[in-house]
């Protein structure tokens, strides 16, 4: 079969949910009407079965573009040819304004007489369910599942529709500047009998226009890389639930992290570190409001476990913990990259830097947000108290190995991070606390420097005893543990550039050398460490080398500014997509490595005066 690259997709959504549109013109995944739902089209992990919504002119011969109408999530595709123009403008109404649970496409010609074809082929329930069609008038059917998912879809649309078996059809011709509109919604929705179709297409692409325009226009980022941040703020946004306020971590299910390998997992839930890493993102760039919202949801999450002994690694973005993982039979994969996974079993993983992560991200909640309620820090308090008996111990780490706990050093490092944050928060809200927590702070904090520093490699090691060092490691100055120019970092950091950097690219761990990670697969470079390694470059003063490889890294990008999880041998984009660590890392690297260069600017006009 004949896939589509992943890079080769925009996204677009609603706060509920996103579709990836490809650059010729078809949505290949859309799960609906919410991130986590059974998928309605899914061509991007099997064409035959995964159901997709086509939309192209009947050109001989074309070249395609995708852009975004400037600092909003509206997508332009555009058809180029000898024979005329066209453009389909892509759009999700926001849950904010509209409830969500709509998919518009407006098709325009802008140059000839352009001849279209539209094919609606959704497969509900991961394929898994038939379903049957229903005319409602020559422009109006209905598409209702038989399976348990119950879904059922209308779709509207400005020119006559024919059905085909289980599918839905259309062929039309536009002259210049004249549209034709598609409405796909969910079958709860209605709209007004007295609104014309034809306007409410345009009033709510108008709106959602002004809505993502206002949103971007909050951000304080005025740098260098002004139009990539902002791009990387937008895809974090649409990751974000507006009911739940949590944040998930891709749009997508079981993208392989390589080709024909087992790596293929469920992204579409919030795992405490991403979303906490995003949260720190978002503050950095003045969304206090959307920190706010994920306080909120972990606040309830805390109130959920009083019951249980530690935190979830992840959950559903409604809160719930059971995530089961199931192998869709019926998928064969991108690029027939089997086995096609939804759910994720790594919820029962004990992953002990979690506490770090969160704990952080109150912090700076508390510190440019808004302060935290008393019951929120009693039900966080008790957290702390659990990680203070138990931060001793294997885990499956950040990577989620599948291969055996190990005492990883990043685990340890965001265990002492979590004692770190909760004792600042404490201390500056004059909060009682536990005083056990300042003597496993300084416990953590020798045992790093101790236990996992290798004299002979004159590095910080994955774990006591291991052979290599982790991208992981990275993280030591970023999150204060160490300062960036210390001689041991430093070092460390000549052992990371050796071991695992590849020009501007940088590995997360070498399988081979490193904790069993229970796959036989060889993964491309993790992107969101490239933009970690460009940060320990900055903060460590290497400032030409770290813009250098930071904007080397835009270069990796799609022709939209989006990424992926990792990237290939050839710069291809492999595992889950869009990825919210990736983006976040961007930011990171973007708005620190802009700090270093103005600093080091005013210092030399400072020491030329």
């Amino acid at each position: 079969m004949n896939y589509q690259p992943i890079e080769n997709y925009g996204i677009v959504g609603d706060l509920n949910t996103v579709a990836l549109v490809g650059l010729n013109g078809s949505i290949d995944f859309m799960c609906f009407p919410n991130f986590d739902s059974p998928s309605i089209f899914a061509a991007l992990l099997d064409e035959g079965n995964g159901g997709s919504f086509q939309l192209h002119p009947l050109f001989k011969e074309m070249n395609t573009k995708q852009l975004y109408l400037p600092d909003t999530n509206v997508l332009l595709t555009r058809f180029l040819s000898p024979e005329g123009v066209g453009e389909i403008t892509d759009f999700m109404p926001v849950e904010e304004l509209f409830n969500g649970k709509e998919l518009i496409r407006r098709v325009t010609t802008v140059r000839g007489e352009v001849t279209y074809e539209m094919k609606c082929r959704p497969r509900f329930n991961y394929g898994k369910s038939i379903h049957t069609v229903e005319s409602v008038s020559d422009t109006e059917v209905i598409f209702t599942s038989s399976g348990d998912d119950c879904t059922v879809l209308r779709l509207r649309s400005s020119v006559p529709l024919t059905i085909e078996g289980a599918d839905v059809t259309a062929e039309f011709t536009l002259r210049p500047t004249e549209t034709a509109d598609f409405l796909l919604e969910h079958i709860d929705k209605g709209h007004s009998s007295e609104l014309d179709f034809q306007t409410f297409i345009t009033e709510s692409l108008f709106e959602t226009v002004n809505y993502w325009k206002n949103w971007i226009g909050q951000s304080t980022y005025k740098g260098r890389w002004l139009e990539m941040v902002n791009r990387s703020a937008l895809i974090l946004k649409l990751l974000t639930s507006h009911n739940c306020g949590s944040i998930i971590a891709a749009a997508t299910f079981s993208l392989p992290e390589s080709i024909g390998g087992g790596r293929n997992f469920d992204y579409r839930f919030t795992w405490i570190r991403d979303a906490s890493f995003s949260m720190y993102a978002l503050i950095r760039l003045g969304y206090t409001k959307e920190a706010g919202a994920f306080m909120q949801w972990v606040s309830k999450l805390c109130t959920d476990i009083k019951g249980q002994n530690r935190l979830g690694i992840m959950y559903s973005i409604n809160g719930q913990r059971q995530l089961e993982e199931k192998i869709l039979d019926n998928f064969e994969g991108y690029k027939k990259s089997a086995p096609v996974r939804v759910g994720n079993d790594a919820y029962g993983q004990l992953q002990l830097d979690i506490y770090g992560e969160l704990l952080d991200s109150v912090y700076l909640y508390n510190k440019y947000g808004e302060p935290i309620s008393y019951d929120f820090w009693k039900d966080l308090e008790k957290q702390i108290d659990w990680l203070s008996e138990n931060w001793n111990q294997p885990d499956e780490g950040i990577w989620e190995v599948r291969g055996g706990r190990k005492n990883f050093l990043y685990s340890r490092l965001l265990c002492w991070v979590a004692f770190d944050r909760a004792i600042k928060i404490a201390d500056a809200r004059s909060f009682p606390l536990n005083e056990k927590w300042r003597s496993e702070r300084d416990t953590i904090f020798n045992s790093i420097f101790t236990d996992f520093w290798d004299e002979d490699k004159k590095a910080f090691m994955q774990f006591p005893g291991a052979e290599t060092v982790d991208a992981s490691a990275l993280l030591m100055p970023l999150v204060r543990f160490i300062s960036p120019k210390d001689p041991r970092w430093l070092s460390t950091m000549e052992r990371i550039e050796h071991e695992l950097v590849s020009d501007s690219l940088v590995y997360r761990y070498r399988p081979g050398l490193a904790a069993p990670d229970g796959f036989h697969s060889h993964e491309g470079t993790f992107s969101m460490c490239s933009f970690w390694y460009v940060e320990c470059l900055s903060r460590s003063g290497q400032l030409e080398k770290a813009r250098f490889y930071f904007e080397k890294m835009l270069g990796y990008a799609n022709h939209l500014g989006l990424y992926a999880e990792q990237l290939g041998f050839q710069g291809e984009h492999l595992g889950n997509f869009p990825q919210a660590f990736t983006h976040l890392g961007l930011i990171s690297a973007a708005y620190n490595l802009d700090k270093q260069l103005n600093d080091s600017r005013n210092k030399d006009v400072n020491n030329h005066k």
